[in-house]
């Protein structure tokens, strides 16, 4: 057969597929075609390793595989969601059944295309000539990409958008996307209301959501997305953007029943088996939290997408069955893969706090007290974020009570308290890890109110007209505790106001340089992650 183009020789491509004639008759099919360049991968779980390391320009990959919990599909959207896999990769799926709603549902979604089973090489080479000319058809807007100029590539994306020239619904979600990074959420949201008046569709209603979290509009998002999942109980971004909307608001419980349902919908999602193993960690449903990391683990545990955190975790929940040997397995495990990452702080204290834990279980009181005091000598070092404060307190308060200086740890807490309870949620983290001891709990949100009322009577000085001695208050106390709420609000209050404060240089200069050492942003709560790209976003990876 002739070759579908003058470039496919340079082609690589990966057959996913569990039945070995199947692999055969499509890698001969490829070959024919003109492609060189051909892989065979039987476990769709291996396939996402190769995937997440080494790029390809064709994938043709099986719909379902039988008993593994991850489809063609779920690989599909998991790699593009977390910018894993070029879009410039045709990725066809390859089932037995597909009905009209599969096949535009994946024209929405930007997948390439469907192979229905049985079918012929002239059938694969019709598809995958289609599929390569739309790459080249979209070849200015990767090239925009590719240079780094999302401002150009969004303005590409929404002109093929506006003049509706073909694959104009893929270009109104890149534009929306790129204006939403591009911190132009008004950009965007027309766009995704321009979408739903034409015809609604899943992904720009949930765009209008993302750009009321950008925002900051915590309601109307929640409000927006639990109307799109009544609506559409198989969307599963819109329960993962609904749980995260419900993470940032501190409400762990509905967080978690919407991540249920997520991983129901796409059960070898890593990331959002994470998010429910985590957060039903914070809310002491052990059992449950056991059971989706192991799957996790068992599912991905040497893919980019693998946190650490949710290795921790195991290490915390074996430690409350007083499993030695499922401790040292975590243990062990947490070493290989620190050992095979760069050093950092944030592994050298997750490593303190196994070697800790292990050492109690072993009756080594004296060991894991001097691994405890080790962590918390850190609370106030400026890389010591929400994450390591969290996992401070779950190791301190399973320590032997007889063997804990209250007064230490007291001290402790109060201080990791005042310096991260920058929200109910970042509370809410805090809380949860005194692992059921309610005075534990009680004083972290005790020490929020504390900061909520700082900032309430900061705020009323500066209704008051007295915004330096506003400003001042916050500088302070935002010092003393390293809050980043207080910082944060000082630099706004200071910027507002500045034409009506003496040396206001001098104060805009010191509130930077609070913010430079105490106001990195929290990469995850509770386990989830925040990422610029939240779910109903198409990935952009050029």
């Amino acid at each position: 057969m002739q070759q579908i183009d003058r470039d496919i020789h340079l082609a690589r491509a990966m057959i996913i597929d569990a039945n070995p004639t199947s692999r055969s008759v499509m890698a001969a099919q490829l070959r024919d075609l003109g492609v060189q360049n051909v892989r065979q991968v039987s476990r769709v779980q291996d396939a996402r390793l190769v995937l997440e390391q080494q790029p390809h320009d064709i994938v043709l990959c099986e719909m379902t595989f039988d008993g593994a919990p991850m489809s063609g599909q779920d690989l599909l959207d998991e790699l593009r969601r977390e910018q894993l896999l070029p879009h410039s990769t045709a990725f066809i799926l390859v089932t037995g059944v597909a009905s009209y709603a599969q096949v535009m549902e994946a024209a929405e979604a930007t997948v390439d295309g469907y192979l229905v089973k049985p079918y012929s090489a002239a059938t694969l080479a019709e598809r995958l000539t289609e599929v390569r000319r739309r790459k080249r058809s979209l070849k200015p807007l990767y090239d925009a990409l590719r240079a780094g100029d999302p401002v150009r590539a969004a303005a590409v994306a929404q002109q093929r958008f506006e003049a509706r020239e073909s694959y104009w619904n893929f270009a109104a979600q890149v534009a929306a996307e790129l204006w939403l990074r591009a911190d132009q959420p008004e950009r965007a949201l027309a766009i995704c209301e321009a979408v739903i008046a034409e015809r609604p569709q899943g992904w720009a209603r949930a765009g209008i959501a993302r750009v009321q979290l950008a925002r900051g509009e915590l309601a109307a998002a929640r409000r927006q997305l639990e109307a799109l999942v009544a609506a559409d109980g198989s969307y599963a971004d819109a329960h993962d953007l609904l749980g995260r909307v419900l993470v940032e608001q501190g409400e762990f419980g509905p967080a978690l029943e919407s991540f249920r349902s997520a991983t129901t919908l796409t059960p070898g999602c890593l990331l959002r088996l994470q998010h429910r193993g985590t957060l039903a960690f914070y809310l002491g449903l052990k059992d449950e939290a056991v059971q989706q990391i192991e799957r996790c683990i068992a599912l991905g545990r040497k893919s980019k997408l693998f946190d650490m955190l949710s290795l921790v975790l195991l290490g915390l929940l074996k430690f409350d069955r007083r499993d030695v040997r499922g401790l040292a397995a975590v243990a062990e495990q947490l070493a290989t893969m620190a050992a095979a990452d760069a050093p950092s702080a944030r592994l050298r204290r997750m490593g303190v706090l196994m070697g800790g834990l292990t050492a109690l279980l072993a009756r080594k009181t004296d060991e894991a007290l001097a691994a405890a005091r080790a962590l918390a000598a850190e609370a106030m070092a400026p890389d010591f974020d929400l994450e390591a404060a969290a996992l401070t307190v779950s190791l301190w308060v399973r320590l032997p009570e007889a063997e804990v200086d209250p007064k230490a740890f007291d001290t402790l807490l109060r201080a990791a308290a005042l310096r991260f309870c920058v929200s109910r949620a970042a509370t809410e983290v805090l809380a949860a890890s005194a692992d059921g001891r309610v005075q534990v709990a009680e004083i972290v949100r005790n020490c929020h109110t504390v900061i909520s009322n700082l900032a309430e009577q900061a705020l009323n000085k500066s209704l008051k007209g007295q915004a330096a001695a506003a400003v001042e208050m916050l500088l302070e106390q935002g010092g003393h505790t390293r809050n980043a709420k207080l910082i944060d609000m000082a630099a706004a209050v200071a910027r507002r106001h500045a034409g009506l404060m003496p040396d206001a240089e001098a104060v805009q200069q010191r509130a930077q340089s609070l913010q430079d050492s105490w106001c990195a942003p929290a990469t995850h709560l509770a386990g989830v992650r925040r990422t610029a790209r939240m779910p109903g976003g198409v990935v952009l990876r050029s």
